[in-house]
């Protein structure tokens, strides 16, 4: 499908190249609300993109299917479209490279972006327009030609999808030495007006509903079907193999089941306020092998594509708490993911890249265990979190935390490592939302910038959350010896072993109580029974 669409005329010069970046697939784009002969829209198929970590099959077929679909979506809107599938052999595999040489083909004089979410991209456009040969416009994310420099032209835009701006969160906590998401949230939900009553108080009289949010789930409600499309992108695939780019996990091709478009994504919307989100608070944190979905709504993928905008996600699930459709936990524990956490990690991430990604508090660098690619492990949690993302490209946000994220960090896997892991394997894991969830949330690795404490676990709550311990090949509430349960000697020594930086933590100071009524030679026999395991981790 390499550059088919019948608006494009390579013949007929252009005065503007606007980029659209694989996870900018929003068509309600102000840049789309008329048309002009004169502007080019690119997209690109790039193993630039492809290949910086190792991705999972469905993040590829998933990005490149979107990608095309909304160059189609455009093209017969009218608009003019270059789009460069990744087997094309003008195709340079290089943003910048394949930036200049369509500037030159097509003589434009101006060069627009809609600002990147990653800074490696921010970073890489940056220098670009510093460095070509036409000029640097009146905004960062337009260049245009020396010869036009006396216009004044200045035609740089964001990507209109985000409640904030890139550096409000850091703003607004400039000079606080504690950054706490709750304050932003409150915030956010009183700016915007969301389940806000007359009195500019929370509706419910109270502003957060986590508590209620924890319920295990043992079969009732049954888990909703899963009404999301269904495509073939066998013939993608192909050509996605063709052309070399490497990846992992099981593609699904024949069966793909992630919407493509905005009319996909909208259905699947309102699929989950329908079927799932009345349930959704009581068991957002529960986990089972015989309902993997249950309540979650998988609009990540959409939201951070940017096919679905997340306020009018906001606005509906409110508008359904107001029609009596669900309940007010249901509701604010929903918003709460979009308004509070989504917007607040990134205002994390842009205050503190670059340089965030080389936190390492604990000093872990173990290697990731082979079964992290191939999810044969006996430990039936580990193995249910893991085959499920290798499988679907997906794992919910328990799961990534309190399962792999709990086994990484009570194991000392390496932070880095990781991050690529979770970053390649999630069809919605970009990093400005990947990487502050993973080293600061799920590995401390931050030393307590985004998190108050550090989300590890014995087997107790994951038998408590879920069904995976149930004929599991280690025994739950075994600490030692063989059939033990990894997670319990893993728990003990994590705090033992990192005691210097975390007993005077006042969240786990349970822990330390705990630890200190322990007689030495059981915490001996716990430390080397963790060391043990450690030392095995590829056979567990």
């Amino acid at each position: 499908m390499p550059n088919t669409y019948p608006n494009v005329t390579p013949s007929h010069p252009a005065h503007t190249l606007r980029l659209i970046l694989g996870d900018q697939l929003n068509p309600l784009h102000s840049w789309f609300s008329k048309v002009d002969a004169g502007v080019v829209y690119v997209l690109m198929e790039m193993r630039q993109e492809t290949d910086y970590v190792l991705h999972h099959a469905q993040k590829i077929i998933a990005i490149f299917a979107g990608m095309r679909a909304l160059a189609q979506q455009l093209s017969e809107a009218g608009h003019r479209v270059h789009y460069l599938a990744i087997d094309d052999a003008a195709n340079t595999q290089s943003l910048t490279g394949n930036v200049s040489a369509l500037m030159h083909h097509y003589g434009v004089q101006l060069f627009q972006y809609q600002d990147p979410d990653e800074v490696r991209l921010d970073q890489q456009l940056q220098a670009f327009c510093a460095s070509s040969p036409y000029g640097i416009s009146a905004s960062s994310s337009s260049i245009h030609s020396k010869a036009l420099e006396a216009s004044a032209i200045s035609c740089g835009v964001d990507s209109e999808h985000f409640y904030t701006q890139r550096h409000e969160v850091a703003a607004q906590f400039a000079g606080r030495k504690q950054w706490l998401m709750e304050t932003f949230y409150r915030t956010m939900r009183k700016r915007h007006r969301v389940l806000m009553d007359d009195a500019d108080k929370p509706v419910g009289g109270q502003w957060n509903f986590d508590a209620e949010n924890r319920k295990p789930w043992k079969g009732t409600p049954p888990e909703p079907p899963d009404l999301r499309p269904r495509h073939n992108h066998s013939a993608l695939w192909q050509r996605i193999q063709a052309a070399g780019v490497n990846s992992f996990g099981e593609p699904a091709a024949d069966n793909f089941r992630w919407p493509l478009n905005r009319a996909e994504a909208l259905q699947q919307l309102d699929h989950f306020i329908t079927h799932a989100l009345p349930h959704f608070g009581d068991y957002e944190d529960a986990m089972s092998r015989k309902a993997p979905r249950l309540f979650h709504s998988l609009l990540s993928f959409a939201l951070n594509v940017k096919m679905l905008n997340p306020q009018e996600v906001v606005q509906q699930v409110q508008a359904a708490y107001r029609a009596g459709q669900v309940e007010l936990a249901a509701a604010e524990g929903f918003i709460r993911q979009i308004i509070g956490w989504r917007e607040y990690v990134r205002g994390i991430y842009w205050a503190q890249m670059p340089g965030y990604d080389q936190h390492n508090f604990f000093a872990h660098s173990t290697p990731l265990p082979k079964w992290f690619w191939t999810g044969e492990t006996r430990m039936n949690c580990m193995n249910a979190a893991i085959n499920g993302s290798l499988q679907n490209a997906h794992a919910h946000h328990i799961q990534r935390l309190m399962v792999i994220g709990n086994f990484a960090l009570l194991a000392g896997l390496d932070v880095t490592a990781l991050h690529r892991w979770y970053l390649g394997i999630y069809i919605d894991a970009f990093e400005w939302v990947e990487l502050p969830n993973t080293l600061g949330m799920s590995q401390f690795a931050d030393g307590g910038l985004l998190a108050t404490k550090p989300y590890v676990s014995s087997a107790a709550y994951i038998d408590r959350m879920s069904d995976y311990c149930k004929g599991c090949a280690y025994d739950k509430k075994q600490r030692l010896g063989e059939s033990a349960c990894p997670f319990n000697a893993l728990y003990w020594d994590f705090y033992q072993r990192n005691a210097d930086k975390l007993a005077r933590n006042p969240r786990i100071g349970m822990a330390y109580r705990q630890l200190a009524k322990m007689p030495a030679e059981e915490i001996a026999m716990l430390q080397t029974q963790a060391m043990q395991t450690r030392q095995r981790l590829d056979a567990l």
